[in-house]
């Protein structure tokens, strides 16, 4: 449906921000009567409860508590049980009004709102990124500025979920950005493999959910940087 919608209004590649901000302006991922929606994963209990019971054990472990850069919080249903983990949280999202929404039903104490484009502006600095079915929707040239970009910024820990078939498939097959994902290739995002070769000290395989209806698993990741 997405992928129909972009074509009839352009053959070419659009911009990754108004390509978002479609997103959201048509509900192309469901509404179910909230102004903003990032979707089924941000919100189906089956996917959600698991991976914030994971992520919460991995933050409380630390004392002092981590700095969160959070890269593309959506509509922050998934960061906002996070937030009080956090010694300083940093929501960082490409959609403008979406940014502006949150600021103002979101507010706490060390949680900050910003609007950027994650493959080429500064980043907030902090111990922890997250980056959660992200990189799944963009091209190899935006995920490769934003791997630089991660790099950069001089992050302790990565937290990376990314949507992959089961089984064995091939890793990193281009798309256009925001039309769909490589799983409908028999592909996903692999940050260590060619073309991106993401250089770390140490991976951790921290959850893996399968998805109905055959769809994949989720898999996150924590890498060490």
């Amino acid at each position: 449906m997405f992928k129909n919608k972009l074509e009839i209004k352009s053959k070419k590649p659009w911009p990754t921000s108004a390509v978002m901000n479609q997103i959201y302006d048509l509900n192309l991922w469901g509404t179910y009567g909230l102004e903003f929606y990032s979707g089924n994963g941000s919100h189906d209990r089956d996917i959600v409860d698991p991976y914030l019971k994971t992520i919460i054990t991995f933050l409380s472990s630390f004392n002092p508590k981590l700095s969160i850069c959070d890269l593309g919080c959506g509509d922050f249903n998934i960061g906002s049980n996070l937030v009080e983990w956090s010694e300083e949280y940093f929501a960082v999202d490409i959609v403008d009004k979406l940014i502006t929404f949150n600021k103002k039903m979101f507010i706490n104490k060390g949680l900050s709102f910003h609007c950027l484009d994650i493959s080429k502006d500064i980043l907030p600095s902090a111990d922890c990124v997250i980056l959660r079915q992200v990189l799944q929707h963009l091209n190899n040239n935006e995920i490769q500025n934003i791997l630089k970009n991660i790099s950069a910024t001089g992050y302790k820990y990565l937290l990376l979920t990314e949507h992959i078939p089961k089984g064995e498939f091939i890793p990193n097959k281009d798309i256009i950005s925001g039309q769909g994902i490589r799983l409908k290739h028999n592909s996903g995002v692999c940050i260590t493999s060619q073309p991106f070769n993401f250089k770390i000290k140490h991976k951790s395989e921290l959850l893996i959910t399968n998805l109905k209806k055959n769809k994949g698993v989720l898999v996150t990741y924590l890498f060490t940087l």
